[in-house]
């Protein structure tokens, strides 16, 4: 038996509840032969696109109050949690398979000085058209970047995870097999501050998340699911290379020639690298459509030590 780290792209769940759940049911299949070979999982997922929504609708609700990023966060874990234990019941149930599953609303320390706070990179929900885009800054504030061509969305502060602070609650459910879903869209980002935990306006990038999880739990493998199969240099260009099996040192190397972009690539590579470095363990960059494949090691960029 082995323990794994999963992580779902919140870009994967869908637009709206209906079709995150339909997309859910093809997850809980890639993810149900682990399942029955009765592995350790953890599964980690984003929210960028549902915790947006969630805090919209809060903000141009006439009726009701400015509900703060941190509470927003808690709740898409409760619903996109909601929904992935759902989708694997189903399935288990389906197949006679029994075993528990739960959802731990997952809080991650940051730093209070981490320098992310000065500088917001992270989109979150919806994508806009210019003209809308100016309007909600002008509105509520918002910092509105341009988005690889797709529009303008909203962006704000992603620090580092530090540590998390439910840690002990899912050692303690691993302990006892249950399957957990954890740090949910990276977790609901806090600080210490006068001795107490503080939540903050914030996204900690979930792969980050994943790869902080991984470790602290002793995972033997990191699996990071998105859109494509493989990692690649020369990406959308001729000269096109996807890479298969790598080692740190030939990562840096891409790294220091800039091959990965900051805003999708590149942020789960550098989960990855700090994963293997500070395990000596694999991690692994595959679609989810190969999922099955990928837990094989057969699909996906495979980094190594």
């Amino acid at each position: 038996m082995s323990r794994y780290v999963i992580s779902l792209g919140g870009n994967a769940l869908g637009n709206n509840a209906e079709e995150q759940k339909k997309l859910l049911k093809y997850v809980a299949h890639a993810i149900y032969p682990l399942i029955e070979m009765n592995h350790d999982i953890v599964i980690v997922h984003g929210n960028g696109p549902q915790v947006g929504m969630i805090n919209l609708a809060f903000n141009e609700s006439p009726s009701t109050p400015l509900m703060p990023f941190a509470e927003c966060g808690a709740m898409s874990q409760g619903y996109i949690g909601y929904h992935i234990q759902n989708a694997i019941q189903n399935i288990m149930l389906e197949r006679h398979i029994k075993r528990p599953i739960a959802t731990v609303v997952t809080q991650v320390l940051v730093d209070e000085k981490d320098p992310a706070f000065l500088h917001q990179t992270k989109p979150i929900g919806s994508f806009y058209k210019k003209e809308e885009a100016d309007e909600l800054s002008l509105k509520h504030g918002y910092t509105m970047v341009e988005d690889a061509g797709r529009g303008y969305r909203r962006v704000i502060a992603s620090p580092k995870p530090v540590d998390v602070i439910e840690k002990e609650s899912i050692l303690s459910l691993l302990k006892d097999k249950q399957i957990v879903i954890a740090a949910g869209g990276g977790g609901i980002p806090v600080i210490q501050r006068n001795g107490e935990l503080v939540g903050v306006d914030a996204v900690i990038d979930k792969d980050h998340a994943s790869a902080k999880i991984a470790e602290i739990v002793g995972a033997d493998e990191l699996f990071i699911l998105t859109a494509v199969e493989h990692v690649y240099i020369d990406y959308n260009t001729p000269n096109q290379k996807a890479l298969k099996d790598i080692t740190l040192k030939e990562l840096d190397i891409y790294l220091e020639e800039s091959h990965f972009k900051k805003g999708s690539m590149l942020p789960k590579i550098e989960a990855c690298m700090n994963f293997v470095r500070a395990t000596g363990r694999p991690a692994v960059i595959a679609a989810l459509e190969k999922a099955v494949e990928a837990f094989k090691q057969t699909s996906g960029t495979i980094i190594k030590p």
